[in-house]
């Protein structure tokens, strides 16, 4: 009994296999007839390319489909080869800058993202622009090298040559605010907020969203505010700050305490509020909320304060919420060494720490 069933699992074995090694061999086969049809095909092209007339319609659609061919089969390499050799063996022709633009694409795919960049660059620097399909073929070029390029130096110039060359086919408010954050990773302050001031100028400069770029008009509006601003409330160090801030407190000085207060971006909001925020923003006078009363403070600085940043609690204020943060912070601007690294008052935070 054991030997008869033995034998039908051996035979229903068998004729699985068979059928697998035939259903092979039929895809070997078809890949086979494939494969020599479109060998046929590009060889049937290649004549009729040779026979057409340079910088016409129809010699650009008989290499462009010789191009989808080798595409469609995953030859990226003899691709390659074919467009390459056809620039070098037709330098005159108009469309070149289009076959170069599909060997940098070919290689992006590839992950060739260094050798897709000198393609490009090679469009921009030695061919005129072209269309295709409503297209500039530099516009593509320069957007791609934005992407892919690594080096802040290159990127500028390429947003440069974007709102210079084609300022009516791109969002002018986005490359200012990404010109400007490459300004700032070369150090280049100046430049930098030439740039932030150039997007604040523009019309929908508080209403766009950049990628990657959070609160990009509250940014630009505070390095730009700041640069224009006197800087006159700034101490030299914390220390300096924090005994100016508790003298006038303990004499009830309001008219001191407002000198002392940033008088830009300086807010008063709750600690789970963004900084970012409208209602944030301070108009009130520290008299509003400090006369009549007996303002305390602690004798040290909050744990939580660290090399940048300092918080002072303070209690007794004229509001529904009675404890209040000042907030002390370092001051980041490279562009004026007289004022980077000293201290300001920059802010309140209302209630207990969460």
């Amino acid at each position: 009994m054991k030997k008869k069933v033995f034998l039908k699992a051996l035979v229903l074995f068998l004729a699985a296999l068979f059928i697998c090694i035939m259903q092979a061999a039929c895809h070997i086969r078809a890949r086979s007839e494939d494969n020599g049809e479109f060998k046929e095909t590009q060889k049937e092209l290649f004549r009729l390319l040779e026979k057409t007339a340079e910088d016409t319609e129809r010699r650009f659609s008989v290499i462009n489909q010789i191009a989808a061919n080798y595409r469609n089969e995953n030859k990226e390499n003899e691709l390659i080869l074919f467009l390459t050799d056809y620039v070098k063996k037709y330098p005159n022709d108009k469309y070149n800058a289009y076959w170069l633009l599909l060997t940098a694409y070919i290689y992006q795919k590839k992950g060739a993202d260094p050798i897709a960049e000198l393609y490009f660059e090679r469009i921009i620097k030695n061919y005129d622009d072209l269309s295709i399909q409503d297209k500039s073929i530099h516009i593509l070029c320069l957007q791609n090298l934005v992407q892919i390029s690594t080096s802040p130096e290159n990127r500028i110039d390429y947003f440069n040559q974007l709102i210079s060359h084609f300022p009516d086919k791109i969002n002018k408010t986005e490359l200012y605010m990404r010109l400007a954050l490459e300004y700032e990773k070369m150090g280049e302050w100046n430049q930098a907020l030439q740039s932030y001031s150039l997007f604040l100028a523009q019309e929908d400069a508080s209403k766009i969203q950049i990628p990657n770029v959070p609160d990009a008009y509250g940014r630009a509006r505070k390095l730009v505010d700041f640069n224009n601003s006197p800087k006159d409330w700034t101490f030299e160090n914390l220390a300096a700050l924090e005994k100016k801030v508790k003298d006038a407190i303990s004499a009830q000085n309001f008219r001191a305490l407002d000198k002392y207060r940033s008088k830009v971006n300086f807010f008063a909001m709750s600690w789970k509020q963004d900084a970012g925020d409208p209602n944030s923003q301070v108009t009130f006078s520290m008299r509003d909320f400090g006369y009549g009363s007996r303002i305390r403070y602690a004798t040290h600085l909050d744990a939580a304060s660290n090399p940048n940043e300092a918080y002072l609690r303070t209690s007794g204020w004229r509001s529904w919420i009675k404890v209040w943060y000042l907030y002390f912070r370092k001051v980041n601007f490279p562009l004026n060494p007289e004022i980077h690294g000293r201290w300001e008052w920059a802010g309140i935070y209302y209630g207990e720490k969460l």
